[in-house]
């Protein structure tokens, strides 16, 4: 074992941050699932994960599992907007990954012919709601691992000091509950940025990969959410972007009361939003309670951590709530080996239901699971917490459906639409375009 150990050891550290090897490819996982198969596993694990801010616990906690069973657990982790592209790559490969991610009902129709059916499985048995699955019949051919939850990340300390000047009109964060408060706030904190010692209210709407993802998909959710409410639906071939004047407004707000010009966005980075909150040079921060990892240690104390509500302008949205929801299932590739298929079931167990799983899920990478195992292993994270505040208080959440949007394409086009409006080099009009025509335009070639 010690010689398995040290090997371990060093093919991880050869590895490019997010590549994990273990060692050995006997021994048996610990306890093993009722899939039909033995609980003896022989075979090895290939996990690809979709969420780049873990991928460090991710092999640390591969590391744990083959060093206590012997098994063989690869993780991999794709850059930040590639996952699909390189999901493809990887199936295509002969050591193709056993464990994978789709992000709901769209990424499941392209990859439900490699989705094993899930349904005598442990981990499956240990999810506390079908809410939270993938099914296609009686199959069950995803499992949501982590609900996450997302907003307006604020510092009360900044903003308690905004709310104490002379110069201000929102005066507590009771009042700051609909779009023309935040939009009050955020232009009087933005034209007193010296006398608060900020950069900006916003942070910067970074447009690259590695952050144009919460402005083409978690803030587009926005517009989508209300009008899916309006007509009571849940999906649709043809948006009609009854909020997209909404969606504009707040789009203006981010990027004309920030750290930077919107001029400048295309060369900003998710790690320069995150730097410039966790220094305390912006107040609001528009992420979700995954953020927490890398925001914490920092000069923002975790006590003066809060999230509010995405407010576009909406009736009565001083009742929502977050955004809450998933769009992290994790799928096994049924064309495995039957002893890799079995390796995976049983890895996937130990992760849900053993003290180190349950402890790196909660304590170390953050998450709200939809496990029954995890009673006991609840995140000690301020944003969670700001979730729970509002869901005590009988705000409605605000759920997610950019699993719904109809390709990644979209989203791209969307993304790249936005950033021309905001550098002043296209209009609000292409915008529109992108997402109403573009929408059509990509639902009907996904469907071909």
């Amino acid at each position: 074992m010690k010689k398995k150990r040290i090997l371990a050891l060093l093919l991880a550290a050869a590895m490019v941050g997010s590549l994990a090897t273990g060692c050995g490819s006997g021994g048996s996982g610990d306890g093993g699932s009722d899939g039909g198969n033995s609980s003896e596993a022989t075979g090895k694990v290939y996990y690809l994960n979709f969420k780049p801010e873990q991928a460090d616990q991710w092999v640390e906690l591969a590391e744990q599992y083959t060093e206590e069973t012997g098994v063989q657990v690869d993780v991999q982790t794709a850059a930040s907007g590639t996952y699909e592209s390189q999901l493809k790559s990887e199936m295509a490969k002969d050591e193709a990954p056993t464990m994978f991610q789709v992000n709901g009902p769209v990424g499941l129709a392209t990859w439900k012919d490699y989705c094993y059916d899930l349904s005598d499985s442990a981990v499956y048995k240990d999810v506390s709601s079908d809410d939270y699955v993938l099914k296609e019949g009686d199959e069950v051919l995803g499992v949501a691992y982590v609900i996450e939850t997302y907003g307006l990340i604020y510092n009360k300390a900044l903003l308690n000091k905004y709310f104490e000047a002379d110069w201000s009109t929102v005066k507590s964060i009771d009042d700051l509950n609909n779009f023309q408060a935040l939009k009050a706030a955020a232009e009087e904190i933005q034209a007193h940025k010296d006398d608060l010692g900020v950069e900006g209210a916003f942070t910067s709407a970074g447009m690259d990969s590695s952050s144009d993802w919460r402005f083409k998909t978690h803030l587009a959710n926005l517009p989508i959410y209300y009008e899916y409410k309006d007509r009571g639906i849940s999906s649709t071939d043809a948006i009609e972007g009854t909020y997209l004047d909404n969606y504009k407004q707040i789009w203006d707000l981010y990027i004309n009361n920030a750290t930077c010009e919107p001029s400048m966005i295309s060369s900003k980075t998710g790690d320069d939003a995150t730097s410039e909150f966790a220094l305390g040079e912006a107040v609001f921060y528009q992420n979700g309670t995954w953020a927490y990892n890398d925001i914490k240690g920092n000069e923002v104390a975790d006590e003066d951590l809060g999230m509010l509500p995405i407010y576009i302008g909406v009736e009565g949205e001083e009742d929502q709530g977050l955004c809450t929801g998933s769009e992290n299932y994790w799928c096994v590739n049924k064309n495995a080996s039957e002893e890799d298929i079995q390796a995976t079931l049983d890895f996937m167990q130990w992760v849900v239901e053993s003290d180190e799983g349950r402890d790196m899920l909660a304590n170390e990478m953050g998450f709200v699971t939809p496990f029954t195992t995890f009673a006991d292993y609840l995140p000690s994270n301020p944003l969670v917490q700001a979730n729970e505040e509002y869901n005590e208080a009988g705000k409605t959440p605000v759920s997610w459906n950019f699993t719904t949007m109809p390709s990644e394409n979209w989203k791209n086009n969307l993304g790249s639409a936005l950033l021309e409006y905001a550098q002043g080099t296209g209009n609000w009009d292409a915008v529109v375009s992108a997402f109403v025509d573009g929408w059509a335009t990509e639902y009907a070639a996904a469907n071909e």
